[in-house]
């Protein structure tokens, strides 16, 4: 049988399993967010309208965009520089370095916002010398970022160090024989190599850290204006029976997460041959 005649199924079996992804696709994303959509239009596009122009729900929008800015690259740079590490360096531990990696990925999001409020909180170990300095970390921006940066932490080195571990280091060695430095050796050599892995996992982070909830949620406090995010922003009005208002909050969210998801695409069909090349390579 032909790889090309291989792709698509004529069994009986074949047809079923095809039928069943789809089904449970559907199911499973397809039905949730046309729910999502009805339920934000059920009283007409004014209230839809309305609810996304009140003051918290731009509050929410700006505050969620500021911290997915400030920690998806700070993610980024951690993500070069761990990926960096355990593929071209050996050293005693790298198994353990690599289980605390994963830990964000296991750990439920309470417990990472939860962490930071031990820390930080009024009560927290630095609390009082916090509160000394005069700075505010828990209900605060800043702990908005550190509990995001915690939760999206793994995405980028997760998806760099395979591909650079495949990579080996034949490259950047004949790069080093040829006389380059240490700056010429990353810019020339390693980032043009792990573009496209540093591009998703970017793109990951940033999908996640707009979306996440339960981490944020611990060390927000919930201010109306000041520290909810759009996740919050929309429990806060569930909560309130404000469906319209809950659901048109969702729409937004749905809709960052399926730009990221077209942008992804974009790239793939873009630069479909330089994919292509590289894979092989």
């Amino acid at each position: 049988m032909s790889a090309k005649a291989a792709r698509f199924p004529k069994t009986p079996a074949a047809i079923g399993l095809t039928l069943f992804v789809i089904a449970w696709m559907v199911l499973v994303i397809i039905l949730p967010l046309a729910n999502v959509l009805f339920e934000a239009f059920a009283r007409g596009v004014a209230p839809y309208l309305t609810s996304l122009a009140h003051p918290d729900a731009i509050s929410a929008v700006k505050l969620t965009l500021l911290v997915a800015a400030i920690a998806v690259p700070l993610n980024a740079v951690f993500g070069i520089a761990a990926a960096w590490a355990i593929t071209r360096f050996e050293f005693s531990g790298k198994g353990l370095l690599l289980s605390i990696l994963d830990l964000p990925f296991t750990i439920s999001p309470v417990i990472s916002g939860l962490v930071w409020v031990l820390l930080f909180g009024a009560h927290g170990w630095f609390g009082a010398v916090l509160q000394d300095a005069g700075i505010q970390i828990i209900f605060a921006l800043p702990g908005l970022v550190i509990a995001t940066i915690l939760v999206t932490l793994p995405f980028v080195a997760r998806e760099l160090i395979p591909l650079m571990q495949d990579q080996g280091t034949d490259e950047e060695v004949a790069a080093v024989t040829l006389g380059a430095n240490g700056w010429s050796l990353f810019f020339r050599v390693t980032l043009p190599n792990i573009k496209w892995a540093l591009t998703y996992g970017v793109l990951l982070c940033t999908a996640r850290a707009m979306g996440e909830f339960g981490a944020v949620s611990v060390v927000s406090g919930h201010i109306r204006g000041l520290t909810n995010t759009l996740p919050l922003h929309i429990e806060v009005l569930y909560n309130e029976y404000d469906s319209v208002g809950a659901f048109a909050a969702a729409t937004l969210l749905a809709g960052l997460a399926i730009i990221t998801l077209i942008l992804k695409t974009f790239l793939e069909w873009r630069f479909a041959g330089e994919l292509a090349a590289h894979r092989k390579h």
